[in-house]
């Protein structure tokens, strides 16, 4: 049994060298050939992000349309009805199905495998990457942007160079598709740091060969940030609608033994719901066969629907807070903490996870960014038990939801900790336990067996910084 974390260095296609010793590293990144790599690199960076940010920026239009200015045109004028979600979210998910079947690729990796790409990769697979991307995150179904960024920034670079140089080493075209994703990744966290853990932990790069990729990895998603930081100035267009940062917390008091006894529980819990919201997404792969895509997506997206109106006729909230990925909402549902009643913190758990769970094994996206949204949501509920500030239950939520769902403990520790900045130090070791311990958990829990896969067209290898499918 593999996780995502212990995938195969040498990437998918096995177009890097098994080993590589240091003076072999040191040789090659004193060479002219490397410095001019680095040149091309941070040429790609700014081509990727700038697609990225297209890719980012469409999806946010496409929400704002359907969600937003199609119910006024219509005559809507307090906001789209109930019923809305229902013929958006079936339309959404029939074109994702079309992707899914008709084009190469299989629509990009399976979410509910993780933060995973264990299918065809290239240039050639990227129509249908997006499509499905498109469909699936802009029409409102349940998962995040950065699985299908990934994919997009690591097809581009390689795009880029086999058309500026066909005859291009497999090693350098290795390197420069790993620049690309973490170009890519940094876009949507505004932040290189988080794209490189990630992608690094990830692939299980270590060793030597770790700074041969690091070094332009590190440029692009350094390029990338830059670009994320100044396209609103450029363009006129906000790009805090999808790039998340920093969530609006006060300083966390010092951590108690009570809150680390809350904390263990917290994590625990957690990890088994998650684990189990996991296994449902897989569950729903396998249920889900290639011939009956067109009929059976349109039907979960109708059950998606129905969740999202149980949902506002139970608590009176928007169905929003239970479509989409969650990284829009989870700074309101954090900054408005206090307008969460326990049984509304209670339903939005439920049938969120039981949507995203649907979406996991149906659509394609990444699922990171409804675990963080769900992990906040059961960190406010637990910041009810005396001796447990909000601050430290919404970081140790969102670690310990990241960690079970990524299986990438350092990834989920850096995230939760960059996301909760504004608390201090103090939420700091708070949040390695409850990672700590809902990694265990998960592993303990692991025992499902491998979704069985959907045979895709075949599409010629392209050499990434991509993780082999887990479990």
């Amino acid at each position: 049994m593999t996780t995502t974390a212990q995938a195969n260095p040498s990437g998918p296609a096995g177009a890097a060298p098994a080993e590589m010793s240091a003076e072999q590293a040191d040789a090659t990144i004193r060479s002219k050939q490397y410095v001019a790599l680095l040149v091309v690199v941070a040429v790609i960076g700014v081509i990727v992000s700038l697609a990225a940010w297209c890719f980012l920026e469409g999806i946010h239009q496409i929400q704002q349309e359907l969600y937003t200015h199609l119910p006024h045109a219509v005559g809507y004028q307090n906001g789209p009805p109930k019923w809305w979600p229902l013929p958006v979210l079936a339309i959404g998910a029939l074109i994702t199905a079309v992707a899914i079947a008709r084009l190469p690729g299989n629509g990009g990796h399976i979410p509910a495998e993780g933060l995973s790409a264990g299918g065809p990769s290239g240039p050639r697979v990227l129509p249908g990457v997006i499509l499905a991307g498109v469909a699936t995150i802009g029409f409102g179904l349940v998962l995040g942007p950065e699985a299908p960024l990934i994919a997009i920034g690591a097809g581009l670079a390689a795009l880029t160079i086999s058309l500026a140089r066909r005859d291009t080493p497999p090693q350098a075209l290795m390197v420069v598709a790993a620049a690309g994703s973490f170009s890519a990744l940094s876009f949507i966290f505004a932040s290189p740091l988080i794209a490189a853990v990630i992608l690094i932990e990830a692939t299980g790069l270590g060793g030597p060969k770790l700074r041969v990729v690091l070094i332009p990895g590190l440029l692009a998603a350094g390029i990338g940030t830059l670009v994320s930081l100044g396209m609103g100035h450029f363009t006129g267009l906000s790009t805090s609608a999808y790039a998340l940062g920093p969530l609006q917390l006060s300083t966390a008091p010092r951590p108690t033994v009570g809150a680390f006894g809350w904390t263990i529980a917290l994590a625990i819990a957690i990890g088994v719901v998650t684990s189990f919201i996991m296994r449902g997404g897989r569950l729903t792969y396998r249920f889900v066969s290639r011939r009956q895509l067109l009929m059976l997506l349109p039907a979960i997206g109708l059950i998606i629907g129905g969740l999202a109106i149980a949902f506002t006729q139970a608590t009176g909230k928007s169905f929003d807070e239970v479509l989409f990925s969650g990284q829009n909402q989870l700074p309101g549902l954090v900054s408005q903490a206090g307008t969460w009643s326990l049984a509304a913190l209670t339903w939005l758990l439920v049938f969120k996870g039981l949507a995203y769970g649907l979406s996991l094994g149906s659509y394609r996206g990444g699922p990171t960014f409804p675990a963080l949204f769900l992990g906040a949501a059961a960190g406010i509920m637990a910041s009810h038990l005396p001796g447990f500030p909000i601050q430290a239950a919404v970081a140790v939520g969102m670690g310990a939801a990241v960690v079970t769902v990524l299986r990438l403990p350092l990834s989920a520790v850096v995230l939760a900790t960059l996301l909760t900045s504004h608390a201090g130090a103090n939420v700091e070791p708070l949040i390695i336990v409850g990672v700590v311990v809902a990694y265990i958990i998960t592993l303990l829990l692991s025992r499902a067996p491998k979704p069985t896969p959907v045979a895709a067209p075949r599409s010629a290898p392209t050499p990434t910084l991509a993780p082999s499918s887990p479990r």
